[in-house]
């Protein structure tokens, strides 16, 4: 298995050639670290070796990573988040990458101790199989979303279909990227939505070029990927 150090290097390579073919700066690229399938030691690997962001989707493991590496990181909690377990999260997490529904945003106002910052989750492939806001539906959320003041906007995410078909993923994240746009234009206070959280190990690159500021890489980087 390959260092994160090693994975980063090439990884990092790859950031730099995708956002200069769109004259985008390398900088304003976050690269998220996901370690839901690590162990401890290796979320400690990724962050000795640089990398600032770690996203969890499991309760459990987002806590027991935090407990060991505490404030050396910037924690998201990127897993679909039920509202009962709002409570356990949602002041450890410094980003919410799911927010989904009007229920869940009641709890997260309930239970906040602070203004979190969110990931409206958007479906733009329609997917039945996957959650989020239809597109259709996504700026009328949020301007309900103003009823929250514990929550703020920052940005939109999704989730894009498994393939490999190049011209199915841009339509995806370039959807995902006008709709920030018309949502950013409303000049909502509650929402800058200046952020895209959209591209994993497979399809990152694509993303940056559509323009991802959050990219969301689990195997390629920290995973046993050779």
């Amino acid at each position: 298995m390959n260092t994160v150090q090693e994975n980063l290097a090439q990884i990092q390579e790859k950031i730099k050639a995708s956002a200069a073919k769109t004259g985008r700066n390398y900088e304003d690229i976050t690269l998220l670290a996901v370690t839901k399938y690590v162990t401890i030691e290796r979320s400690e690997e990724a962050v000795n070796a640089g990398i600032v962001n770690l996203g969890e989707n499991r309760i459990e493991g987002f806590l027991e990573k935090q407990a060991a590496i505490g404030d050396r990181a910037v924690w998201h909690f990127i897993g679909s988040l039920q509202s009962r377990k709002v409570k356990d999260v949602i002041n450890q997490a410094d980003y919410l990458h799911a927010l989904d529904r009007l229920s869940l945003a009641k709890e997260i106002q309930k239970r906040a101790e602070k203004t979190i910052k969110c990931f409206v989750q958007v479906n733009v492939s329609g997917e039945e199989t996957k959650a989020g806001v239809s597109p259709d539906e996504t700026l009328s959320f949020i301007q309900q979303l103003e009823a929250f003041p514990a929550i703020q906007v920052a940005g939109l995410m999704t989730m894009a279909p498994h393939t490999e078909d190049e011209d199915v993923l841009r339509q995806v994240f370039r959807g995902l990227r006008q709709l920030r746009d018309k949502v950013a234009e409303a000049g909502m206070a509650h929402a800058p939505c200046t952020l895209l959280s959209m591209g994993m190990s497979n399809d990152y690159e694509i993303a940056i070029e559509e323009g991802a500021t959050h990219i969301r890489v689990g195997s390629a980087l920290v995973g046993p990927y050779e």
